[in-house]
């Protein structure tokens, strides 16, 4: 794919009056074309045809990461999302540079589950989980703490458990928020864990950790 291809499409698609609302529930961080998802999704539905395989574009998605534009990132996580099983540790820099580079929400939490596919099929890599819970980047460690999410009864409860403690008094908002998914999340499909964790824990974790985690607990 050439990312010479996609700037035209992706600029005929452009709505102006979209763009003030979606630059401003991202806080201004980065300039949008006002394409919104299922818009985009279309495209990328077209535009992905035949490109799908067993190898892995890293020159189409590292090209839409220097884009301007955020639909561009979004279609390179997107990309990223439909080849995640043909990802292999040796991808973990390249990732790391992504997780790290116009960094916000939006993109964390879309690569923590690209991220977690990787650890998942190859359990020996579990150890850059933990060492990225120790990031002074706090975005690489909510990475660590949610890069679980959606695996419900095949989620490694001894990982989550250590990258959780590493990052226990915390003021960060977006690693208590992540800890409070993370056992919410878990929650649904072990609800004894977590509950049990929460009572553990719970004079070192923060309250919304505390109460994003519970929500899903009997009473």
């Amino acid at each position: 794919m050439k990312i010479e291809d996609l700037i035209p499409i992706l600029e005929a698609a452009t709505v102006p009056e979209k763009v003030p609302d979606m630059e401003a529930y991202m806080k201004g961080h980065f300039k949008f074309l006002g394409i919104q998802k299922p818009t985009l999704h279309r495209i990328e539905k077209e535009f992905f045809k035949g490109h799908i395989g067993k190898t892995v574009d890293w020159d189409f998605v590292e090209a839409c990461w220097t884009q301007p534009y955020r639909e561009f990132q979004y279609v390179a996580m997107d990309y990223l999302d439909q080849v995640k099983k043909n990802l292999k540790p040796e991808d973990f820099p390249k990732l790391k540079q992504l997780a790290q580079t116009k960094s916000w929400w939006d993109s964390i939490d879309q690569l923590d589950l690209i991220i977690g596919e990787i650890t998942f099929t190859y359990p020996e890599t579990k150890q850059v989980m933990l060492d990225w819970s120790k990031d002074q980047d706090f975005w690489l460690r909510r990475i660590a703490i949610d890069h679980q999410l959606m695996r419900k009864e095949k989620t490694d409860t001894d990982l989550l458990e250590k990258v959780i403690l590493n990052n226990l008094g915390q003021n960060e908002f977006f690693i208590n928020k992540a800890i409070g998914w993370s056992l919410r999340n878990y929650s649904k499909v072990n609800p004894d864990w977590v509950g049990a964790f929460i009572d553990r824990y719970r004079d070192q974790l923060s309250p919304l950790s505390i109460r994003e985690g519970s929500k899903y607990l009997p009473s």
